[in-house]
């Protein structure tokens, strides 16, 4: 469905009119540009908008089935670009992606947005708020799109940088390190950073591009290049994000070794008290095993001090044993 619809001509906004076809003329004549935004379209919705702007048939594709990669594709008479925004949920402490694909052309923009994740309104009324910005053309729209993504992902590091920090110290704590349920956590938790990463990841290539840097720097186009110092901003904020999660991965990894040592020590060490209590057990066994054959020539059987005797070394046996495990930290 159409969410939304204008004109922007001199960085101001005019509401456009209900035909697509007349919008886009209309823009084209006032030297602006038409910013249709649509959340979740049928194929039937689509496909007005795809004549009207002749959009590619493989982007639009894209746009349809969603679940792609973040990616920049250039096309005869448009630039498809994929964003994938991350919503952090505080009431499970996990982490879901949405995506935003945007089609940027000569006098239009057109936003296709699947979840709930990241809504458009805020960042299409932050960007009116800044005429000069918007006066760059639909280049402003996917400049604040990114811009807006790529810092929430910030946000969502810091979150998820908590999180483990937290787990960080249930694993080394005194008690519950030794917990059943901390590795199904740190394992579900090392899954939430692989989303994370398959969203910011390779969205590095793309801004590159629009920044201008790199091996992949050059001229993009319907992209304005006066904006590459804003979209080399926006580059330099995902690294930093890529940065950090790179170290929640290796963090969490180190974590779940340190888990996995723990338990295997803890194992270890329940091992040797089983076997040294089994071991002290053995002594009255095998002095009982031994009274308790039937043999008829057993002459201390008739000593009135056997009894006695026998409880003794017992007892003096397992003293013995106590004492010396108990030295060694088996018990």
């Amino acid at each position: 469905m159409i969410v939304d619809c204008a004109i922007y001509r001199d960085g101001h906004r005019t509401e456009g009119p209900e035909d697509l076809s007349d919008a886009l003329a209309e823009a084209r004549s006032a030297h602006g540009f038409v910013w249709i935004g649509l959340h979740e379209p049928s194929e039937k919705e689509f496909e007005h908008v795809t004549q009207e702007f002749g959009l590619h048939p493989l982007a639009v594709e894209d746009a349809l089935k969603a679940h792609q990669r973040p990616k920049l594709e250039v096309y005869d008479d448009s630039l498809f670009v994929v964003l994938k925004p991350v919503v952090y949920e505080p009431e499970s402490d996990a982490v879901s992606t949405g995506e935003v694909m945007l089609f940027l052309g000569d006098s239009f923009v057109v936003t296709v947005r699947h979840g709930e994740g990241s809504p458009l309104g805020v960042v299409r009324r932050r960007l009116e708020q800044e005429p000069e910005l918007l006066g760059k053309g639909p280049t402003a729209a996917l400049y604040a799109v990114a811009d807006a993504v790529v810092d929430h992902y910030l946000e969502v590091a810091t979150e998820l940088q908590t999180d483990l920090e937290e787990l960080e110290t249930e694993v080394f704590s005194p008690d519950g390190g030794g917990s059943r349920h901390t590795a199904s956590r740190i394992y579900t938790f090392k899954r939430q950073v692989l989303e994370f990463r398959r969203a910011c990841g390779p969205l590095a290539v793309p801004l590159t591009r629009l920044a201008g840097v790199g091996q992949f720097g050059g001229a993009v186009p319907f992209v304005n290049e006066k904006a590459r110092p804003f979209f080399r901003d926006v580059n330099d904020h995902l690294t930093r994000v890529n940065e950090s999660v790179e170290g929640l991965d290796r963090l969490v990894s180190d974590i779940l070794s340190a888990h996995l040592a723990q338990m295997s020590v803890r194992q270890n060490d329940d091992m040797r008290k089983i076997s040294a209590w089994a071991a002290m057990a053995a002594i009255p066994t095998m002095i009982a095993g031994i009274y308790g054959m039937n043999f008829e020539h057993m002459p201390e059987l008739r000593w009135v001090w056997s009894y006695p005797a026998v409880i003794a070394v017992m007892a003096g046996l397992e003293v013995l044993l106590y004492r010396l495990f108990k030295r060694r930290g088996w018990l």
